[in-house]
């Protein structure tokens, strides 16, 4: 499985060199030297990038990618997801974090067990993170914190809700 680790804003000078927005908790691991990645552009197809360097500018991170030579090659790419092996993360020491892909599809239950939908993803906010459930064919975002989202169960496949009074209202 593949998770999206990184966004290509744009490309950067005339060498090839591109600004990625980055989505992961370990760009030393995710971006290193060496390290394969996928890209996938909006209309679904993809192309192998492995990295030939990667450094941090102005609170961006700046990479090339041994298959882009020069600034035409890199323009192609704005937008471009790049994605990363699931296989490849690293184990979570914390019990209460979790990788996006692990809450994603966990059925969502309120606290005495009614089923109110499913995770369709987890959304990162300026402030904070929000689980978007599919309830019902509507998209409902709830705040994913402890006062409403008491317990994460990954391996039962759930998440139990305790919403305020609305929250959940179509």
């Amino acid at each position: 499985m593949q998770v999206v680790v990184g966004r290509v804003a744009k490309a950067h000078g005339i060498r090839g060199e591109l600004a990625v927005d980055v989505r992961t908790d370990s760009p030393e691991e995710r971006f290193a030297e060496g390290a394969v990645l996928t890209g996938q552009a909006r209309d679904g197809s993809t192309t192998r990038l492995t990295v030939a360097a990667a450094r941090w500018h102005s609170g961006r991170l700046l990479m090339r990618f041994a298959e882009v030579p020069d600034r035409t090659v890199a323009e192609e790419l704005r937008g471009v997801l790049l994605l990363g092996d699931t296989d490849d993360l690293p184990p979570i020491e914390d019990p209460d974090e979790f990788y996006d892909h692990e809450l994603e599809g966990l059925r969502a239950e309120l606290i005495d067990g009614t089923v109110v939908g499913t995770v369709r993803e987890v959304v990162h906010s300026p402030g904070g993170e929000l689980l978007s459930l599919d309830r019902e064919g509507r998209e409902v975002l709830v705040p994913f914190v402890r006062a409403i989202v008491p317990q994460v169960d990954v391996a039962g496949g759930r998440v139990v809700l305790d919403p305020p009074e609305g929250l959940l209202d179509v």
